[in-house]
């Protein structure tokens, strides 16, 4: 049986707020094989986020063992880290959080030439990532000159154009409405399948979440 991409060991996350201790992830445990696309499923408050934060190696202040493609994160330094995040993951955000001054092209092309690619090559793989998600005309527009379904589309493709082993998306498509939340999740699922990669989508969505591989929910810190 092959490595799981990211295993998740008995992660443990607590805030102060008042004086009072909140328990936010109280010993959660997960493994996503390679190609796996799994529904992270839970309401609002659940954790959701939390575990998503820490899996991506954002935030410090967690308890328990994170390993992604093979690494152990909490043996890695702050440079380390953000390696394994710049060369492993990949990330798609409810809201897109694109370069309001660079095109679409440009926002894909950019991850890339900080993971090291050259202009051209990263220019060939923006483009055709986009021309896959249906924007092959759209490419040197800015994303205010997108459509937010389209925008989606130009964030999809910016995190998955490092190839990464596993991609991190956190309600990918809540800001959409459903028509075209369907679509966008069509074409996140059917790319990341296409790569052979591994993906760990947050949801409240339970409709969204069947479309999925495997489906585990989160209540109260904890995965029912």
């Amino acid at each position: 049986m092959s490595e799981p991409v990211l295993d998740v060991r008995d992660l443990r996350r607590s805030f102060e707020q008042g004086g009072v201790r909140i328990d936010v992830l109280r010993g959660v445990s997960l493994a996503v094989a390679p190609g796996e696309i799994v529904a992270l499923l839970g309401p609002s408050g659940s954790g959701k986020s939390t575990l998503l934060q820490a899996v991506g190696l954002l935030e410090g202040g967690f308890e328990g063992v994170i390993r992604i493609a093979g690494t152990e994160a909490s043996r890695l330094d702050d440079g380390g880290r953000t390696r394994l995040r710049r060369d492993a993951l990949g990330f798609v955000y409810q809201f897109h959080h694109l370069l309001p001054d660079f095109s679409a092209v440009e926002n894909v092309v950019l991850p890339q030439l900080i993971h090291g690619a050259d202009r051209p090559a990263a220019n060939a793989r923006a483009a055709d990532l986009l021309t896959t998600l249906g924007l092959g005309n759209r490419l040197t527009h800015r994303p205010s000159q997108l459509s937010g379904g389209e925008q989606q589309r130009v964030a999809v493709a910016r995190a998955l154009a490092n190839r990464p082993a596993l991609v991190l998306a956190d309600e990918p498509t809540g800001n959409l409405d459903e028509a075209t939340a369907d679509v966008v999740l069509a074409e996140f699922l059917r790319l990341v399948r296409g790569q052979g990669a591994a993906a760990l989508v947050a949801t409240h969505n339970e409709r969204l979440a069947a479309k999925m591989d495997r489906l585990v929910r989160l209540h109260e810190g904890v995965l029912a």
